[in-house]
């Protein structure tokens, strides 16, 4: 069982780095994940 299941995370500054890596953790756990990102670096 994933430990986020059914949880929601939201990600300032997802679009690269230490955001995205825990965007993708938190998403890998089960959350649902909001990233908030710059337009500029996707």
């Amino acid at each position: 069982m994933m430990r986020l299941e059914d949880k929601v995370a939201v990600v300032t500054g997802a679009s690269r780095g230490i955001g995205r890596a825990a965007a993708l953790a938190l998403a890998k756990e089960g959350a649902h994940v909001v990233i908030i990102a710059h337009p500029a670096f996707y």
